[in-house]
């Protein structure tokens, strides 16, 4: 049986992949597991600077959660329970992550598979994207939590349509709306993701964790907001070494070396 999740690193990026292509990348319990304990590991892993996240195959990212559980998952009020939490904790570990992650999407990106791409910093479409979140279609609802972070995304009347709809949003569509952040040509989008997250690897860590941090703490209601740590975040970019040798790189006109210290 192969990997339903594929994780792999190379030059400072780290990889994982949602791998069922058979039934569309559709998510399992398992791989919501796999993918917080994915998330976690690469977290730790001081090599990785930059984390994407994609789908196998060519029928898309994921089609979203997969039905096939429903009858086991939906069965009681525990099942139910047990569900949205790991479903809870992948998704909280993918908006935890330390490192910046990037979605990459093409073809389907549904449900479950749009909250992944919801949670990550940077979404990255290709043309033939279709991004739905259908909820209303299957009786189901949507987490405050996910509410939330879509709100804070794309604001609250485009949230509406979204979920009231449950329509299917083209790649264009959904850049006009701030949900995704590029639109590529199809078979330029792998190429595309790589050297935009090279681009990022090769910033200074100090300063890239920093910003998403700070960006967390400025997404909270202001009397939740930790002011004292990016104070501390700030004055740890200024005088850290590699402070020192992102100037003495632009002086002598040099690609700078950092090491996140």
């Amino acid at each position: 049986m192969s990997e339903k999740i594929i994780v792999n690193k190379r030059n400072g990026i780290g990889w994982l992949t949602l791998n069922k292509p058979e039934k569309r990348n559709a998510i399992c319990y398992e791989m919501w597991q796999l993918l917080r304990e994915s998330l976690l590991a690469f977290s730790r892993d001081d090599e990785i600077r930059v984390v994407i996240l994609k789908g196998a195959g060519e029928h898309g990212f994921s089609a979203g959660a997969d039905i096939s559980e429903f009858p086991e998952q939906l069965s009681s009020q525990q099942a139910i329970m047990d569900y949205q939490a790991v479903i809870r904790a992948a998704l909280d570990a993918l908006a935890s992550l330390a490192k910046p992650s990037i979605a990459m999407l093409h073809g389907l990106c549904f449900g479950g598979g749009a909250s992944i791409a919801l949670y990550s910093d940077i979404r990255i479409a290709s043309q033939n994207t279709r991004i739905a979140i259908p909820v209303a279609r299957i009786g189901q609802a949507y987490q405050w939590q996910d509410v939330q972070a879509l709100v804070q995304l794309i604001g609250p009347a485009f949230t509406r349509e979204m979920l009231y709809t449950g329509r299917h949003f083209t790649a264009v569509e959904a850049m006009q709306m701030g949900l995704v952040n590029r639109v590529v040509a199809d078979d330029e989008l792998a190429a595309f993701v790589e050297e935009y997250a090279e681009q990022i690897s090769a910033n200074a860590p100090l300063t890239i964790n920093a910003v998403k941090q700070t960006v967390r703490e400025v997404l909270k209601d202001p009397a939740a907001r930790d002011l004292a740590l990016i104070d501390r975040l700030v004055e740890a970019c200024l005088t850290s070494s590699d402070c020192e040798e992102g100037y003495q790189a632009f002086i002598q006109k040099r690609r700078p070396r950092y090491k996140g210290r």
